[in-house]
């Protein structure tokens, strides 16, 4: 999985419409193999990216947990002492 994509899965608040779109963008970069299309494929690759946001969005809003929302403060100290561990020289 590309590291830039992020659970956006029960959180507290939900996930934004811009980390929503984020991720999309990261998941079509990927699959496409390319940054930035050219100009011949920058409609289709822009409508990709809204397309996979929309199915995004129906997911996180039909998915159901019993688990207690994770906060993105205790879930970012907890990515940075693992970053901070992985990468110690």
């Amino acid at each position: 999985m590309c590291r830039n994509i992020k659970p956006l899965f029960n959180f507290d608040p939900p996930a934004t419409d811009r980390e929503i779109q984020a991720a999309s963008l990261q998941f079509v970069r990927k699959i496409t193999g390319t940054n930035k299309p050219s100009k011949v494929n920058e409609e289709a690759f822009h409508r990709a990216v809204e397309d996979v946001s929309e199915v995004v969005r129906h997911l996180l809003n039909s998915l159901t947990t019993n688990a207690e929302p994770r906060n993105r403060e205790e879930e970012a100290e907890k990515a940075r002492a693992r970053n901070a561990k992985r990468f110690m020289v």
